[in-house]
């Protein structure tokens, strides 16, 4: 039985309602994240609990929740060793639709589940992803973690019709981030190059894990965005998020990357980064 988490409740996913006047479901008026979990643990669980709250400031929605308790449970509530917990939140339900949202002390929904995925052993860390790209057409504010996704979406779509794995978003010639992941390159001269935070990409937290053992091998990382052509001629190229840890992309819009397979360095990357989450204490996911 699938347990899930809505407004305090544990219930079978089967029993979860929630109204058709919603504001997340009328305007996506809603954040979320999703964290990863390997060996029944949750991964950087501080990190997604800050950045959770940075977006639901930054959207004035007030919920709150002893979020890491909700999704310890969840883990244990649905047996999961590897996978995923979402936690989604929305400004609440109103009593009828209008762009206006209703007063502060309106309720937020607050909804989480567990879902069970493979992390560790995905196939496209040793054959590659192939992506091609294509202009970013979202609204200005990808640093909150919205429940916005159509454009996404819809770019997965495309990546799928086309025969590859995923888009890169560009702006002006530049790639911004993945359809739900951060962008990264590596140059022949072994500089890591990674967009900076801004209001273009979301904050990604596996980045920040993934900066951090980067630099611990030896790597300089420049933080700044980077174009089509220069990404074409890098020596390797990955992305990185909960859901695909660290990931080497191989071909970008046709165009083989370095020698056309995953990049020696992106693999080192991958390796020191799961160790590093699995190693860190509890106390600290």
């Amino acid at each position: 039985m699938h347990i899930v988490y809505l407004n305090g409740d544990y219930v079978p996913k089967s029993a979860a309602k929630i109204s058709v006047y919603d504001r997340g479901l009328l305007f996506s008026d809603a954040v979320y994240e999703v964290i990863s979990v390997i060996g029944g643990r949750l991964i950087d669980m501080g990190r997604h609990v800050a950045r959770l709250e940075r977006s639901l400031g930054e959207l004035s929605i007030n919920a709150f929740a002893d979020w890491s308790a909700v999704a310890q449970k969840l883990v244990a509530d649905n047996d999961l060793d590897e996978g995923l917990v979402y936690l989604q939140v929305s400004r609440g339900v109103m009593e009828e639709r209008d762009y206006r949202w209703p007063a502060p002390e309106t309720a937020p929904t607050i909804f989480a589940f567990a879902q069970e995925r493979s992390l560790l052993e995905n196939p496209m860390a040793t054959r590659g992803m192939r992506i091609i790209t294509r202009s970013d057409l979202r609204w200005q504010r990808c640093d909150i973690k919205t429940t916005q996704l159509l454009y996404a979406s819809l770019m997965k779509m495309e990546a799928e019709a086309a025969g590859v794995d995923d888009v890169w978003m560009t702006r002006d010639d530049l790639v911004t981030e993945g359809t739900s992941q951060n962008a990264h390159i590596i140059s022949h001269d072994g500089i890591l190059i990674s967009h900076q935070l801004d209001r273009r990409i979301l904050p990604g937290v596996t980045r920040i894990e993934m900066l951090t053992q980067a630099k611990s091998m030896g790597l300089t990382v420049e933080e700044r965005a980077f174009s089509i052509d220069e990404a074409k001629d890098a020596a390797e190229a990955f992305v990185s998020s909960s859901t695909l840890l660290i990931m080497p992309v191989i071909e970008i819009d046709g165009h083989k990357i370095g020698d056309g397979h995953p990049g020696e360095r992106t693999g080192k990357i991958r390796q020191s980064y799961i160790s590093a989450v699995q190693g860190r204490p509890s106390t600290e996911t």
